[in-house]
């Protein structure tokens, strides 16, 4: 029997995303352009956490934000209603996005400002702790949102997830007294078993706790990035 051709197609597809990536990151650090992907599971707690940064942040610098869904435009009323530019992405069923769907988004986030520029971009990736990892979007930065409901073991179980990700927010830590099966330690350690440099940093969206710290994070990774 003659040999099959056999076509490496996903890698194909990804090495052209990584490039355009690539390309798409040195572009926003020429415009002054922090983009931060923020990723999780559905119902972690991304709008809430995006609001209350945004409450913070939101007299230091100009702000914006793409908020991903296969559907509906929820999320981005719910950010407009902090003030800041804001724009609803839809992918078309798909899981994830990926470089170029991301600059089509920065784009619109340009063009529904006027052209004017953005200190820090943020989008909201498409709610699942699987596809949205194994795409470089050309972000400056990685972070994840894992709420306490879901449990300590999850970066047992996405390894992926949690290695690419600069930062991991531990979220409704208000919640601990509730799930007391939960344990603050061995999620750390399961944590940095995935990923030794990850930032960990627990806050509750609902209460503030913790916010300040995360706005911390920002701000320097912010400035780092700036005189790199």
């Amino acid at each position: 029997m003659d040999d099959v051709r056999v076509i490496e197609v996903k890698q194909s597809v990804f090495a052209d995303n990584d490039r355009k990536a690539d390309e798409l990151r040195a572009r926003l650090r020429e415009q002054g352009t922090f983009l931060l992907n923020l990723m999780s599971s559905p119902g972690s707690g991304k709008t809430t956490t995006l609001r209350r940064t945004v409450e913070v942040l939101r007299g230091e610098m100009a702000i914006a934000v793409m908020e991903a869904d296969i559907d509906s435009d929820v999320d981005a009323r719910t950010m407009a209603e902090t003030g800041v530019r804001a724009i609803q992405l839809h992918t078309g069923g798909m899981c994830h996005l990926d470089a170029y769907m991301t600059e089509q988004g920065l784009e619109g986030l340009l063009a529904e400002g006027g052209g004017e520029p953005i200190d820090l971009a943020i989008l909201e990736n498409v709610g699942n702790l699987v596809c949205p990892a194994e795409f470089d979007t050309g972000a400056s930065a990685n972070a994840m949102i894992l709420s306490v409901p879901e449990g300590d073991d999850k970066p047992l179980k996405y390894p992926l997830m949690f290695s690419i990700c600069d930062v991991v927010l531990i979220n409704k830590i208000d919640a601990l007294p509730v799930f007391d099966a939960f344990s603050m330690e061995r999620v750390r350690e399961n944590i940095l078993m995935r990923n030794p440099n990850a930032t960990i940093i627990p806050i509750s969206a609902k209460t503030g706790e913790g916010v300040d710290a995360w706005a911390d994070w920002l701000r320097t990774r912010i400035a780092e990035w700036k005189i790199a």
